[in-house]
């Protein structure tokens, strides 16, 4: 190798640390702005802090790993959005097939009490985990994250139909489970 082909070589090398560099802050620059969000997000879809905190680390590992596929760094939100919904409803799978079901929520949200406005986040947050992974996510994703319909339909690449009939189903359901819960209404 002559030295004019040795000195490009080495220039060529000290760009890419450089850019890997810049990389590097950009995506933990980029990480620290939306961490509380994505947490309470996955907070919103699994319901159990552990959980949340184990799915938020796990998709911030997974968004490091498929870094470099990110082009426009303006995109990182919804990018990454799309890596945690995926990463919660993996893990809201596994949860279902392998974690016993404890009654003891359901048992306290039927009780109730005279100062019902109280619990009414508990019912909330029981009807919300009486849903299924799909259904339980856009509900998280409108009401927790407030996006509309469209935007939703294109962080999970989805048709917007199809994301109005999960809501349409999911607020359903839960309704329903709500109602189970209250026992009679008031008159």
């Amino acid at each position: 190798m002559q030295q004019a082909d040795v000195t490009e070589v080495s220039e060529v090398g000290r760009r890419a640390d450089r850019e890997a560099g810049t990389r590097t802050e950009a995506f933990q620059r980029l990480a620290d702005q939306h961490l509380e969000a994505s947490y309470r997000l996955a907070y919103a879809i699994l319901g159990n802090a552990a959980d949340a905190q184990d799915a938020t680390h796990d998709a911030f590992v997974t968004a490091w790993r498929k870094w470099s596929t990110l082009r426009d760094l303006s995109a990182f939100e919804s990018w990454f959005a799309r890596i945690l919904v995926n990463t919660c409803r993996n893990r809201l799978r596994r949860l279902f097939r392998t974690r016993p079901l404890d009654l003891s929520d359901e048992l306290r949200a039927t009780a109730g009490d005279a100062y019902r406005g109280s619990d009414d986040r508990a019912l909330i947050e029981a009807a919300l985990a009486t849903l299924s992974a799909d259904h339980r996510i856009v509900v998280a994703l409108r009401f927790y994250r407030d996006l509309t319909v469209e935007e939703i339909a294109r962080w999970l690449s989805l048709p917007a139909g199809t994301v109005k009939s999960r809501l349409h189903y999911a607020l359903a359901h839960m309704g329903q489970a709500i109602d189970g819960a209250d026992g009679e209404k008031p008159g």
